[in-house]
C-alpha cells in the first residue's frame, strides 16, 4: 500500500482528517503522516493545539502515493501556502493528489483541476477563490467525493466519502472502502425517534 500524507495549515479543519487518521493506520494497516505547511504547531479550526513533526522539506524522503490537502479558513485568504510546484510535481510523477474543503482550492491554483471532473464546496468556491481556475467545464454539483485520473476532490460536507476514496486509491481496494463507506452510513438508515 502506498504512504498518505495529510498536509496541514494553521486552522486546518478538525473534521475533515480525522477518519483518514483515525481509522487509515489503526485499523487498515495505512502509513499516514501529517506534515506541516507553516509553523510546527499549529492551531485547527475547533482550537485543538497540535504539533506536526514532518515538514514540506520532508516530503521527498516521505514518497507518499497520496497526497490529502486538508481544507481550512487559510486556503481562502492571501495566507494561503503555495504547494503549487509540489502538487504538479507529485501529480506528473504519477501520484495521487486529494483535496477536500478548502483544499480544493490548493489543487485549482495548481491548474490540477482544469481537466480534471471535481467538485469543492460550490460552482462559485473554486472562482472566487483561485483566479487562474480554469476547470469550470469539468465541475459536479455533487455531496460526495469525486476521483478521476489521480485528482481527488470534495466538498467539506464530504469527509466519509472522501476518505474511502484515499483509502481505496491508497491500495485498500474498493471492497473495503466501499465497506468502510457503509459502515459510517450505517446510523442513517434508521427513522429518528418521534
Amino acid at each position: 500500500m502506498q504512504k498518505v500524507a495529510v498536509l496541514l495549515a494553521e486552522g486546518f479543519a478538525d473534521w475533515e482528517y480525522a477518519l483518514i487518521g483515525g481509522t487509515g493506520g489503526p485499523f487498515y494497516g495505512l502509513e499516514i503522516q501529517y506534515v506541516t505547511l507553516g509553523a510546527a504547531q499549529l492551531t485547527s479550526q475547533g482550537g485543538m493545539q497540535v504539533r506536526v513533526a514532518k515538514t514540506r522539506a520532508d516530503m521527498a524522503e516521505m514518497q507518499p502515493g497520496v497526497i490529502v490537502v486538508i481544507g481550512g479558513m487559510i486556503w481562502e485568504t492571501d495566507r494561503a501556502p503555495d504547494i503549487t510546484d509540489m502538487l504538479r510535481q507529485h501529480h506528473q510523477s504519477g501520484g495521487t493528489v486529494a483535496g477536500i474543503c478548502g483544499g480544493t482550492l490548493a489543487l485549482a491554483r495548481a491548474g490540477l483541476l482544469d481537466d480534471h471532473a471535481h467538485t469543492s464546496n460550490d460552482a462559485a468556491f473554486l472562482p472566487a477563490h483561485a483566479p487562474g481556475y480554469k476547470g469550470q467545464g469539468r465541475y459536479q454539483a455533487q455531496a460526495a467525493a469525486i476521483q478521476d485520473g489521480r485528482v481527488i476532490t470534495a466538498p467539506g460536507t464530504a469527509p466519509v466519502s472522501f476518505t474511502a476514496e484515499v483509502f481505496r486509491t491508497a491500495g485498500l481496494g474498493a471492497e473495503p472502502a466501499a465497506q468502510f463507506k457503509a459502515m459510517l452510513a450505517a446510523e442513517h438508515q434508521f427513522a429518528e425517534p418521534a
